[in-house]
Protein backbone atom coordinates (compact mmCIF):
# COMPACT_ATOMS: atom_id res chain seq x y z
CA UNK A 1 0.00 0.00 0.00
CA UNK A 2 1.06 3.14 -0.48
CA UNK A 3 0.47 5.81 2.50
CA UNK A 4 -1.17 8.61 0.56
CA UNK A 5 -4.00 6.13 -0.49
CA UNK A 6 -4.64 5.80 3.13
CA UNK A 7 -6.28 9.25 2.25
CA UNK A 8 -7.13 9.01 -0.61
CA UNK A 9 -9.30 5.59 0.09
CA UNK A 10 -10.57 7.32 3.37
CA UNK A 11 -11.47 10.35 1.25
CA UNK A 12 -13.61 8.50 -1.14
CA UNK A 13 -15.23 6.71 1.41
CA UNK A 14 -16.19 9.32 4.01
CA UNK A 15 -15.84 12.72 2.55
CA UNK A 16 -17.56 14.53 4.66
CA UNK A 17 -16.35 12.88 7.92
CA UNK A 18 -14.15 15.09 10.55
CA UNK A 19 -10.55 13.90 10.13
CA UNK A 20 -8.85 16.42 12.16
CA UNK A 21 -10.20 18.25 14.96
CA UNK A 22 -7.84 21.26 16.84
CA UNK A 23 -9.15 23.84 19.19
CA UNK A 24 -12.74 24.30 18.08
CA UNK A 25 -11.70 23.93 14.29
CA UNK A 26 -12.41 20.68 12.13
CA UNK A 27 -11.19 19.55 8.51
CA UNK A 28 -12.97 16.54 6.62
CA UNK A 29 -11.64 14.02 4.77
CA UNK A 30 -12.39 15.49 1.18
CA UNK A 31 -11.01 19.16 2.46
CA UNK A 32 -7.81 17.38 3.41
CA UNK A 33 -7.60 15.29 0.06
CA UNK A 34 -8.17 18.58 -1.65
CA UNK A 35 -5.75 20.70 0.02
CA UNK A 36 -3.06 17.86 -0.20
CA UNK A 37 -3.71 17.93 -4.11
CA UNK A 38 -2.95 20.87 -4.55
CA UNK A 39 0.33 21.11 -2.68
CA UNK A 40 1.02 17.88 -4.83
CA UNK A 41 0.49 20.17 -7.70
CA UNK A 42 2.28 22.77 -6.59
CA UNK A 43 5.64 20.61 -6.37
CA UNK A 44 5.23 19.37 -9.71
CA UNK A 45 4.34 22.18 -11.48
CA UNK A 46 7.74 23.85 -9.96
CA UNK A 47 9.83 21.03 -11.17
CA UNK A 48 9.72 17.97 -8.31
CA UNK A 49 10.95 15.03 -9.71
CA UNK A 50 10.25 11.54 -7.96
CA UNK A 51 12.32 11.07 -5.07
CA UNK A 52 13.42 14.69 -4.61
CA UNK A 53 12.97 15.68 -0.94
CA UNK A 54 10.49 18.18 0.67
CA UNK A 55 10.62 19.43 4.02
CA UNK A 56 7.74 20.16 6.60
CA UNK A 57 8.42 22.65 9.39
CA UNK A 58 4.95 22.56 11.23
CA UNK A 59 2.87 22.61 14.35
CA UNK A 60 -0.49 23.23 12.84
CA UNK A 61 -1.94 19.71 11.89
CA UNK A 62 -4.31 20.64 9.55
CA UNK A 63 -1.43 22.10 6.98
CA UNK A 64 1.03 19.60 8.46
CA UNK A 65 -0.93 16.92 7.28
CA UNK A 66 -2.13 17.90 3.57
CA UNK A 67 2.06 19.03 3.14
CA UNK A 68 2.69 14.98 4.44
CA UNK A 69 0.27 13.57 1.91
CA UNK A 70 0.63 16.39 -1.06
CA UNK A 71 4.48 15.74 -0.98
CA UNK A 72 3.96 11.66 -1.63
CA UNK A 73 1.03 12.26 -4.12
CA UNK A 74 3.98 14.47 -5.78
CA UNK A 75 6.50 11.49 -5.29
CA UNK A 76 8.36 13.00 -3.27
CA UNK A 77 10.29 11.95 0.04
CA UNK A 78 8.49 13.69 3.36
CA UNK A 79 11.45 15.03 5.92
CA UNK A 80 9.75 15.95 8.85
CA UNK A 81 11.30 18.29 11.07
CA UNK A 82 11.48 18.65 14.47
CA UNK A 83 9.84 22.12 15.16
CA UNK A 84 12.55 22.52 18.80
CA UNK A 85 15.07 23.29 16.03
CA UNK A 86 18.05 25.62 15.97
CA UNK A 87 19.39 27.70 13.31
CA UNK A 88 22.45 25.43 12.89
CA UNK A 89 20.43 22.00 13.02
CA UNK A 90 18.06 23.30 10.38
CA UNK A 91 20.93 24.22 8.14
CA UNK A 92 22.39 21.00 8.54
CA UNK A 93 19.32 18.76 7.89
CA UNK A 94 18.47 20.80 4.52
CA UNK A 95 21.81 20.83 3.35
CA UNK A 96 22.12 16.84 4.18
CA UNK A 97 19.12 15.79 2.75
CA UNK A 98 19.14 18.04 -0.35
CA UNK A 99 15.51 19.36 0.20
CA UNK A 100 14.41 20.86 -2.84
CA UNK A 101 11.33 22.40 -1.12
CA UNK A 102 9.97 23.79 2.51
CA UNK A 103 6.71 24.23 3.81
CA UNK A 104 6.78 25.95 7.22
CA UNK A 105 4.82 28.78 9.14
CA UNK A 106 5.46 32.69 9.97
CA UNK A 107 6.47 31.80 13.48
CA UNK A 108 9.26 28.86 12.58
CA UNK A 109 10.70 31.96 9.51
CA UNK A 110 13.46 33.35 12.79
CA UNK A 111 14.72 30.14 11.82
CA UNK A 112 14.97 30.89 8.34
CA UNK A 113 16.43 33.84 8.66
CA UNK A 114 18.75 33.15 10.65
CA UNK A 115 20.56 31.20 8.53
CA UNK A 116 24.70 32.43 7.68
CA UNK A 117 25.14 29.64 5.19
CA UNK A 118 24.60 28.55 1.95
CA UNK A 119 21.09 25.92 1.24
CA UNK A 120 21.70 25.85 -2.54
CA UNK A 121 19.21 22.72 -3.12
CA UNK A 122 16.08 24.53 -1.64
CA UNK A 123 13.83 26.19 -4.75
CA UNK A 124 11.47 27.58 -3.04
CA UNK A 125 9.76 27.95 0.84
CA UNK A 126 5.60 28.29 1.51
CA UNK A 127 4.61 30.21 4.23
CA UNK A 128 1.34 29.63 6.66
CA UNK A 129 0.85 32.97 7.68
CA UNK A 130 2.19 35.26 5.45
CA UNK A 131 2.81 38.51 6.14
CA UNK A 132 4.78 41.56 4.26
CA UNK A 133 7.90 40.73 5.92
CA UNK A 134 8.35 37.57 4.70
CA UNK A 135 7.95 38.84 0.60
CA UNK A 136 10.27 41.30 1.83
CA UNK A 137 12.81 38.30 2.87
CA UNK A 138 15.30 37.87 -0.57
CA UNK A 139 16.49 34.87 0.60
CA UNK A 140 14.83 32.58 -0.63
CA UNK A 141 11.62 32.32 -3.00
CA UNK A 142 9.11 32.36 -0.77
CA UNK A 143 5.30 31.66 -1.73
CA UNK A 144 2.13 32.12 0.43
CA UNK A 145 0.56 28.62 1.23
CA UNK A 146 -2.74 29.61 0.92
CA UNK A 147 -2.28 31.00 -2.86
CA UNK A 148 -1.33 27.66 -2.98
CA UNK A 149 -4.52 26.14 -1.93
CA UNK A 150 -6.41 28.09 -4.08
CA UNK A 151 -4.07 28.31 -7.27
CA UNK A 152 -2.96 24.55 -7.18
CA UNK A 153 -6.64 22.75 -7.23
CA UNK A 154 -7.91 20.26 -9.72
CA UNK A 155 -7.04 17.33 -11.41
CA UNK A 156 -4.82 14.95 -10.59
CA UNK A 157 -4.01 13.19 -13.60
CA UNK A 158 -0.62 14.27 -13.66
CA UNK A 159 0.43 12.84 -10.45
CA UNK A 160 3.30 10.10 -11.05
CA UNK A 161 3.24 6.50 -10.51
CA UNK A 162 4.40 5.82 -7.14
CA UNK A 163 5.92 2.18 -5.47
CA UNK A 164 6.21 0.91 -2.32
CA UNK A 165 9.45 0.14 -2.95
CA UNK A 166 10.19 4.04 -3.00
CA UNK A 167 11.16 6.10 -0.51
CA UNK A 168 8.81 7.63 1.58
CA UNK A 169 9.88 9.42 4.26
CA UNK A 170 13.12 10.51 5.93
CA UNK A 171 12.78 10.93 9.94
CA UNK A 172 15.55 12.18 11.56
CA UNK A 173 16.74 11.08 14.98
CA UNK A 174 18.88 10.71 18.08
CA UNK A 175 17.38 8.04 19.53
CA UNK A 176 19.89 5.15 19.27
CA UNK A 177 23.35 6.99 18.64
CA UNK A 178 22.91 10.74 20.31
CA UNK A 179 23.81 11.84 17.04
CA UNK A 180 21.64 13.02 14.83
CA UNK A 181 20.77 10.20 11.89
CA UNK A 182 18.36 10.58 9.02
CA UNK A 183 16.58 6.60 9.21
CA UNK A 184 15.15 6.34 5.41
CA UNK A 185 11.87 4.12 5.42
CA UNK A 186 10.07 3.18 2.11
CA UNK A 187 6.35 2.98 1.99
CA UNK A 188 6.71 -0.79 1.76
CA UNK A 189 8.09 0.16 5.55
CA UNK A 190 5.81 2.07 7.29
CA UNK A 191 2.17 0.59 5.53
CA UNK A 192 3.68 -2.71 6.77
CA UNK A 193 4.03 -0.94 10.25
CA UNK A 194 0.73 0.64 9.94
CA UNK A 195 -1.12 -2.43 8.76
CA UNK A 196 0.18 -4.43 12.02
CA UNK A 197 -0.76 -1.63 14.31
CA UNK A 198 -4.28 -1.41 12.89
CA UNK A 199 -4.40 -5.24 13.60
CA UNK A 200 -3.40 -5.85 17.11
CA UNK A 201 -5.52 -2.08 18.10
CA UNK A 202 -8.26 -2.95 16.38
CA UNK A 203 -8.64 -0.27 15.23
CA UNK A 204 -11.98 0.77 12.94
CA UNK A 205 -13.11 3.96 11.38
CA UNK A 206 -15.08 4.48 14.90
CA UNK A 207 -12.00 5.46 16.27
CA UNK A 208 -10.69 8.77 17.50
CA UNK A 209 -7.76 9.46 18.91
CA UNK A 210 -5.92 12.43 21.16
CA UNK A 211 -3.05 13.06 19.33
CA UNK A 212 -0.84 14.36 22.10
CA UNK A 213 2.45 13.89 20.26
CA UNK A 214 4.35 15.74 17.08
CA UNK A 215 3.68 13.69 13.71
CA UNK A 216 7.33 14.75 13.33
CA UNK A 217 8.47 12.44 15.82
CA UNK A 218 7.97 8.54 14.56
CA UNK A 219 5.25 7.57 17.25
CA UNK A 220 3.13 10.45 16.45
CA UNK A 221 3.95 9.84 12.92
CA UNK A 222 2.09 6.19 13.54
CA UNK A 223 -0.49 7.37 15.10
CA UNK A 224 -1.57 9.76 12.15
CA UNK A 225 -0.95 7.36 9.20
CA UNK A 226 -3.23 3.92 11.20
CA UNK A 227 -6.21 6.35 11.43
CA UNK A 228 -6.16 8.29 8.10
CA UNK A 229 -5.90 4.64 6.98
CA UNK A 230 -8.84 3.02 8.29
CA UNK A 231 -10.98 6.34 8.09
CA UNK A 232 -10.60 7.42 12.07
CA UNK A 233 -10.33 11.19 13.15
CA UNK A 234 -7.69 12.95 14.88
CA UNK A 235 -8.46 14.81 18.17
CA UNK A 236 -5.05 16.67 17.84
CA UNK A 237 -3.67 18.67 21.01
CA UNK A 238 0.33 18.48 21.14
CA UNK A 239 0.77 21.01 23.09
CA UNK A 240 0.26 19.75 27.04
CA UNK A 241 1.06 22.87 29.05
CA UNK A 242 -2.74 22.25 29.96
CA UNK A 243 -3.73 18.76 30.70
CA UNK A 244 -6.96 19.95 31.97
CA UNK A 245 -7.84 21.04 28.70
CA UNK A 246 -6.84 18.07 26.98
CA UNK A 247 -8.66 15.49 29.52
CA UNK A 248 -11.75 17.95 28.38
CA UNK A 249 -11.45 17.40 25.11
CA UNK A 250 -10.88 14.01 25.50
CA UNK A 251 -14.55 13.58 27.11
CA UNK A 252 -15.99 16.05 24.89
CA UNK A 253 -14.98 14.43 21.78
CA UNK A 254 -15.87 11.29 22.75
CA UNK A 255 -12.07 10.04 22.17
CA UNK A 256 -11.38 6.32 21.88
CA UNK A 257 -7.55 6.31 22.18
CA UNK A 258 -4.59 8.10 23.44
CA UNK A 259 -0.98 7.74 23.07
CA UNK A 260 2.26 8.67 25.54
CA UNK A 261 5.36 8.61 26.44
CA UNK A 262 6.35 7.89 29.94
CA UNK A 263 6.31 11.46 30.64
CA UNK A 264 2.96 12.27 29.18
CA UNK A 265 1.45 9.65 31.74
CA UNK A 266 3.69 10.86 35.01
CA UNK A 267 2.08 14.28 34.11
CA UNK A 268 -1.45 12.93 33.41
CA UNK A 269 -1.34 11.25 37.03
CA UNK A 270 0.78 13.89 38.92
CA UNK A 271 -0.17 17.64 37.30
CA UNK A 272 -3.95 17.00 36.51
CA UNK A 273 -7.09 16.16 37.66
CA UNK A 274 -7.63 13.01 35.87
CA UNK A 275 -8.65 11.18 38.97
CA UNK A 276 -12.28 13.23 39.00
CA UNK A 277 -13.00 12.29 35.22
CA UNK A 278 -14.50 9.46 34.09
CA UNK A 279 -13.95 8.28 30.04
CA UNK A 280 -16.65 6.51 28.88
CA UNK A 281 -15.53 5.90 25.60
CA UNK A 282 -11.75 5.82 26.04
CA UNK A 283 -11.71 2.12 24.94
CA UNK A 284 -7.34 1.76 24.64
CA UNK A 285 -4.34 3.79 25.45
CA UNK A 286 -0.89 2.79 24.53
CA UNK A 287 2.62 3.43 25.83
CA UNK A 288 5.49 3.51 23.79
CA UNK A 289 8.90 5.84 23.75
CA UNK A 290 10.93 4.37 26.75
CA UNK A 291 10.50 2.10 29.64
CA UNK A 292 7.03 2.84 32.58
CA UNK A 293 7.95 2.29 36.23
CA UNK A 294 5.34 -0.41 37.12
CA UNK A 295 4.37 2.02 39.71
CA UNK A 296 2.94 4.45 36.87
CA UNK A 297 1.44 1.46 34.79
CA UNK A 298 -0.41 -0.06 38.04
CA UNK A 299 -1.86 3.54 38.57
CA UNK A 300 -2.81 3.80 35.87
CA UNK A 301 -4.61 0.01 35.88
CA UNK A 302 -6.52 1.34 38.80
CA UNK A 303 -7.38 5.05 37.55
CA UNK A 304 -8.99 3.01 34.09
CA UNK A 305 -10.08 -0.35 34.69
CA UNK A 306 -12.26 -0.84 31.90
CA UNK A 307 -9.49 0.21 29.30
CA UNK A 308 -6.99 -1.85 27.79
CA UNK A 309 -3.33 -0.67 28.13
CA UNK A 310 -0.54 -1.51 25.77
CA UNK A 311 2.73 -1.46 26.22
CA UNK A 312 4.96 -0.98 23.38
CA UNK A 313 8.63 -1.15 21.92
CA UNK A 314 10.46 0.08 19.33
CA UNK A 315 12.78 2.20 17.00
CA UNK A 316 12.13 4.50 14.34
CA UNK A 317 14.56 2.35 12.42
CA UNK A 318 11.33 -0.15 12.42
CA UNK A 319 8.92 2.39 11.16
CA UNK A 320 7.92 2.39 14.92
CA UNK A 321 7.20 -0.37 16.25
CA UNK A 322 8.62 -3.79 17.36
CA UNK A 323 6.63 -5.68 20.04
CA UNK A 324 3.67 -4.77 22.64
CA UNK A 325 2.43 -6.41 25.47
CA UNK A 326 -1.09 -8.13 25.77
CA UNK A 327 -3.17 -5.97 28.25
CA UNK A 328 -4.51 -9.20 29.64
CA UNK A 329 -0.57 -9.70 30.42
CA UNK A 330 0.49 -6.40 32.09
CA UNK A 331 -0.40 -7.33 35.37
CA UNK A 332 1.46 -11.03 35.15
CA UNK A 333 4.23 -9.43 33.01
CA UNK A 334 5.51 -6.16 34.65
CA UNK A 335 8.20 -4.89 33.41
CA UNK A 336 8.25 -6.59 29.74
CA UNK A 337 7.97 -5.46 25.98
CA UNK A 338 5.48 -8.37 25.30
CA UNK A 339 6.34 -10.07 21.95
CA UNK A 340 7.01 -8.89 18.38
CA UNK A 341 3.86 -7.83 16.96
CA UNK A 342 2.25 -9.36 13.48
CA UNK A 343 4.57 -9.24 11.03
CA UNK A 344 8.11 -8.70 12.52
CA UNK A 345 10.55 -11.44 13.99
CA UNK A 346 12.28 -10.49 17.20
CA UNK A 347 15.34 -12.72 18.62
CA UNK A 348 17.76 -11.83 21.81
CA UNK A 349 21.16 -12.64 20.32
CA UNK A 350 24.81 -13.14 22.14
CA UNK A 351 27.43 -11.22 20.63
CA UNK A 352 28.27 -14.34 18.36
CA UNK A 353 24.62 -14.47 16.95
CA UNK A 354 23.41 -17.22 18.56
CA UNK A 355 19.94 -17.34 20.62
CA UNK A 356 20.15 -16.73 24.50
CA UNK A 357 18.56 -19.50 26.45
CA UNK A 358 15.31 -18.03 29.30
CA UNK A 359 17.19 -15.45 31.76
CA UNK A 360 20.44 -14.67 29.87
CA UNK A 361 20.86 -11.06 28.54
CA UNK A 362 21.31 -11.04 24.45
CA UNK A 363 20.60 -8.09 21.60
CA UNK A 364 17.42 -7.90 20.60
CA UNK A 365 17.38 -7.94 16.57
CA UNK A 366 14.31 -7.91 14.39
CA UNK A 367 12.88 -8.46 11.22
CA UNK A 368 10.02 -7.83 8.57
CA UNK A 369 9.01 -5.34 6.39
CA UNK A 370 8.45 -2.42 8.43
CA UNK A 371 12.97 -2.68 8.88
CA UNK A 372 14.19 0.61 7.89
CA UNK A 373 15.89 1.11 4.44
CA UNK A 374 19.20 1.94 6.17
CA UNK A 375 20.91 5.68 6.99
CA UNK A 376 20.94 8.27 4.35
CA UNK A 377 24.48 9.06 3.32
CA UNK A 378 25.60 6.69 6.19
CA UNK A 379 26.31 3.31 4.75
CA UNK A 380 29.12 1.91 7.61
CA UNK A 381 26.37 3.10 9.86
CA UNK A 382 23.91 1.28 8.43
CA UNK A 383 26.31 -1.82 7.52
CA UNK A 384 26.57 -1.70 11.60
CA UNK A 385 22.98 -2.39 12.31
CA UNK A 386 21.94 -3.98 9.24
CA UNK A 387 23.52 -7.36 8.92
CA UNK A 388 21.90 -10.30 6.78
CA UNK A 389 18.21 -9.17 6.89
CA UNK A 390 18.26 -8.21 10.63
CA UNK A 391 18.04 -4.96 12.23
CA UNK A 392 20.42 -4.96 15.56
CA UNK A 393 18.85 -2.84 17.73
CA UNK A 394 21.52 -2.30 20.65
CA UNK A 395 18.75 -2.89 23.37
CA UNK A 396 19.72 -5.56 25.38
CA UNK A 397 16.56 -7.50 26.76
CA UNK A 398 16.14 -11.44 28.21
CA UNK A 399 13.56 -13.48 27.59
CA UNK A 400 11.55 -15.90 29.68
CA UNK A 401 10.60 -19.23 29.58
CA UNK A 402 7.11 -18.75 27.35
CA UNK A 403 8.93 -15.72 24.80
CA UNK A 404 8.06 -12.34 26.35
CA UNK A 405 11.11 -10.11 26.32
CA UNK A 406 12.12 -7.77 29.42
CA UNK A 407 14.65 -4.91 28.40
CA UNK A 408 17.83 -4.72 30.87
CA UNK A 409 20.05 -1.72 29.18
CA UNK A 410 21.48 -0.09 25.81
CA UNK A 411 24.88 -1.38 24.71
CA UNK A 412 26.33 1.85 24.94
CA UNK A 413 23.70 4.33 27.48
CA UNK A 414 24.00 7.88 26.98
CA UNK A 415 22.44 11.11 28.39
CA UNK A 416 20.32 12.97 26.14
Amino acid sequence: MLLHNYLIHSAERFPKKEAVLHKGKSSTYEEIFSGSLSIANWLINGGLRKGDRVAILMDNPFEYIKSYFGILMAGGVVVALNIQTSVRILEYQLNNCEVVALLTQAKFMKYLSGLTGSVPSVKAVAVVGWNADIANNKQFRYVNYDDILQSYSGSSSALPDVSDSDIAQIIYTSGTTGQASAVVLRHSNLSANTDSIIKYLSLTDRDRVMAVLPFFYSYGNSIMLTHFAVGGTLVVRQEFLYPNEIIEDMIKQEVTGFSGVPSTYAILLNRSAIRHYEFPNLRYITQAGGAMSPKLTNELRSLLPHVDIYIMYGQTEASARLSYLEPVELQRRAGSIGKAIPGVTLEILNPEGLPVKPGETGEIVARGKNIMAGYWKEPEKTAQVLRNGWLWTGDLARVDEEGFIYIVSRKSDIIK
